[in-house]
């Protein structure tokens, strides 16, 4: 079992902590692994859809980084909800340096 901790707010404004996170997974296959609602994950981690969109909390974003050029194409499909802190949880892979992240799944929105 992984001792990285992760916190998701889902779409009901449900808090849930998990804190027995592997490292190397990604926020996707978390949120799916326990049932978060809101995180559908419909093309499996391979960033062609935005079925996983979460908002980063301020404090992690310089940690996390801004999505590359695919990402921002696969965001830019919810413009409606998109933020400054959107990102697609299928891109976060856990790491010790994200241990604690906190992430808001967005609602969703018309892919």
């Amino acid at each position: 079992m992984g001792s990285l901790t992760v916190t998701m707010t889902d779409v009901n404004g449900e808090i849930r902590s998990f804190s027995d996170v592997d490292e190397g997974l990604n926020l996707m296959e978390v949120a799916k692994a326990r049932g978060v609602e809101g995180i559908f994950g419909d093309c499996g981690g391979g960033c062609s859809c935005a079925t996983c969109h979460v908002y980063v909390a301020a404090e992690w974003m310089a940690k996390v980084g801004e999505p590359d050029d695919i990402e921002f194409g696969m965001l830019d499909m919810v413009s409606d909800v998109q933020r400054e802190n959107s990102r697609l949880s299928c891109q976060i892979k856990m790491s010790a340096d994200l241990d604690g992240i906190s992430v808001t799944v967005a609602p969703a929105s018309s892919y």
